[in-house]
């Protein structure tokens, strides 16, 4: 036999994103500041360093946005790597197949953080779903006495 519940929810909704906009200023700001950072302490000469370390602080904002903010993440990550992390510093250059695997590997690392904080939201708000207790109302055997 199926037995039928309905299901309430806890008071701890799923979180929303932050919108696209912000996360886009964060991008922008944490890339400049990381390129300059790892560009003064391991050299200018290392993009695949920089590729690594921009990969994992894209993982990091793809967990507080929404996948609609992965390509503009992605796109603002690959203009600090481009320009600031392969000499010479402060010129834009496209190389099909090594900038279209950098764009990849960003857009990947983006999307990825995105789906775990979408995976992780979604269990915990699964677990805070319980299924609620109704007592039916007492019935009354006919209509009420008259006066």
């Amino acid at each position: 036999m199926i037995e039928r519940m309905t299901l309430r929810m806890a008071a701890r909704p799923v979180p929303q994103p932050v919108a696209a906009p912000l996360v886009w200023v964060g991008a922008f700001g944490g890339a400049a500041i990381l390129v300059a950072l790892l560009n003064s302490t391991a050299g200018p000469g290392r993009p695949l360093l920089v590729l690594v370390a921009l990969s994992l602080f894209a993982i990091v904002l793809g967990l507080c946005a929404s996948f609609a903010a992965a390509p503009g993440t992605a796109v603002l990550c690959w203009l600090f790597l481009n320009g600031f992390g392969i000499p010479p510093a402060g010129t834009l250059t496209w190389v099909a197949q090594r900038d279209a695997r950098w764009m990849a590997c960003l857009l990947g690392a983006t999307l990825v953080g995105t789906l775990v904080a979408r995976v992780v939201n979604a269990r915990a708000a699964y677990r805070h779903l319980t299924p609620a207790v109704f007592t039916e109302p007492p019935e009354t055997e006919g209509p009420p006495p008259g006066r």
